[in-house]
């Protein structure tokens, strides 16, 4: 560092501020010298570029939603069955799975989101003895929304998705 500011020349030099060819040359081996080290400086990311980043929220972003719905009585039909909860799983997608248990059925389906990006959708189930489960919803958020769902023996429930 004595090349640059603290040189025992300089300190000698009664006035630093006259042109002299040594100072000149001595401003262009600090100047060289402080490029040679600062050049060498580099910014190494704490992760991969895979995996900082955007790429992370993604990644968590995609995992699978777990929700809840739940199934209240609409009609007489379904007045029997009480209020019934109702496990939703979302992808992300579009897509997604259901399973609930309607008077000691299990019925397990599907949903979809209709095209364009919609909010609204489908969900159709079958159960174990034969009944289907037929939904239409629609989300007001990613984890809230409402709907109907009608069994095939004709009962009608209102839905309400998320808590």
């Amino acid at each position: 560092m004595h090349l640059c500011f603290f040189s025992p020349a300089r300190r000698r030099r009664s006035n630093p501020f006259l042109p002299s060819p040594v100072r000149a040359g001595g401003r262009l081996a600090c100047a060289g010298v402080l490029m040679a080290v600062l050049g060498g400086c580099y910014v190494v990311p704490a992760y991969p570029p895979s995996v900082a980043g955007a790429a992370l929220p993604t990644a968590l972003a995609s995992a699978p939603l777990t929700m809840t719905a739940r199934l209240y009585p609409a009609n007489d039909a379904a007045a029997a069955s009480g209020t019934v909860v109702a496990s939703v799983t979302s992808d992300h997608h579009g897509r997604g799975s259901f399973s609930v248990v309607i008077e000691g059925e299990r019925f397990q389906g599907e949903a979809t989101r209709l095209a364009g990006g919609s909010r609204e959708g489908l969900a159709n189930g079958t159960g174990q003895r034969g009944n289907y489960l037929s939904c239409r919803y629609s989300m007001s958020s990613p984890q809230r929304g409402t709907g109907q769902c009608k069994l095939s023996n004709g009962a009608l429930f209102a839905m309400h998705i998320g808590e």
